[in-house]
């Protein structure tokens, strides 16, 4: 039984056109979690892209990588990262048990992440892992033209307010057999903590890849 790493890179992007190849750091965007993949071969055991572009192909296999083509019915704005999995899954050789997910639009990960998320993972005999952060922000409703607060009390400080968290998505580990089953996450699913300036990283437009470079040229230098 295999684990692997599969990277979902599609075409489209509305906000950023071409963002998975855009070169960050010398680099396109998607090699980042290639490399960052390849870092932990004693974990996983392929790598392995999902796109439909070809210029995304060429680049995964000048990095060494398998890709699968993804077909235009699963690669349009409504497509879906499951409809993805199951299509790798559909399609690879590999008898798979694990599924790290790398989004490419999470190009920086702390060093140690996976390795450590996958010992929590497998010591607990989770369905799937997702990496959370926690939020300091002060959020609330809008209500009849009203600001009504939904965290905390007018006047509270920012560090005693109840603990909430986000999804990153610096990483997820999934069983294949929930993604058989159409489950991305599991009933049992760990809430892996990051607190890492990375956990902020999300590409989606020009401004979230203009503070990706920023700290990356602060981590290089």
């Amino acid at each position: 039984m295999k684990t692997i790493a599969i990277i979902p890179a599609r075409s489209g992007s509305k906000r950023l056109p071409g963002k998975n190849k855009k070169l960050l750091g010398r680099v396109p965007l998607i090699v980042h979690s290639i490399k960052y993949a390849k870092q932990h071969g004693s974990i996983i055991d392929k790598i392995i892209v999902s796109t439909d572009d070809t210029d995304i192909k060429a680049i995964a296999l000048s990095e060494g990588v398998e890709v699968i083509d993804r077909p235009a019915e699963i690669a349009g704005d409504e497509a879906t990262t499951l409809s993805a999995l199951q299509h790798v899954l559909a399609n690879t050789k590999e008898d798979v048990e694990n599924i790290f997910l790398l989004q490419p639009t999470n190009p920086l990960r702390p060093e140690n992440l996976l390795e450590n998320a996958f010992k929590e993972f497998s010591k607990g005999k989770y369905e799937s892992l997702m990496t959370v952060s926690r939020s300091y922000q002060k959020f609330g409703r809008i209500r009849n033209n009203q600001f009504v607060p939904f965290n905390y009390k007018m006047g509270q400080r920012s560090q005693d307010l109840e603990p909430l968290y986000f999804e990153n998505g610096l990483l997820y580990i999934i069983k294949a057999s929930l993604i058989r089953q159409d489950k991305l996450l599991g009933e049992n699913n760990f809430p892996f903590i990051v607190d890492h300036l990375f956990s902020k990283v999300d590409i989606d437009e020009k401004e979230d890849f203009e503070y990706a470079e920023f700290l990356l040229n602060r981590t290089e230098n």
